[in-house]
């Protein structure tokens, strides 16, 4: 339990890392992550486009809500990882059905890092003459 007596074992997204340095902080005992208590992390997804089998039909470019796949008419497409959300809204109107959304591992690189979600407040200064 931790100081108020909650359980430390409830963040999900941190998992039994994160579980187990609170314990050590906290000096108490660890509780195993099961139950409600451990939910999988959501998998990041990725929309892969078959460079052999596209046509450049232009039908995912216009499905992709954040223009995420790049390409001209009756060339190949492309899509920028960085932009893609995994959304699979691209995938069911691909008349070749050459895109398919594949899992990403999570690494430094490789994470979405959202930095609109960090709260920012900006402090005017005083300009002196």
């Amino acid at each position: 339990m931790g100081l108020q007596g909650e359980k430390i074992n409830r963040c999900a997204p941190g998992g039994e890392a994160v579980m187990l340095k609170m314990a050590e902080l906290l000096n108490v005992e660890p509780q195993p992550c099961d139950g409600e208590e451990q939910q999988a992390a959501p998998v990041r997804m990725l929309a892969i486009i078959d460079e052999n089998n596209c046509i450049g039909c232009t039908k995912c470019i216009q499905a992709c809500p954040v223009d995420a796949i790049i390409g001209a008419t009756r060339a190949m497409h492309t899509v920028m990882s960085d932009l893609c959300t995994g959304c699979n809204l691209c995938v069911d109107p691909c008349p070749t059905h050459c895109i398919e959304l594949r899992p990403v591992n999570e690494t430094p690189d490789s994470w979405k890092w959202d930095l609109n979600t960090i709260p920012v407040r900006i402090i005017p200064v005083e300009q002196h003459a």
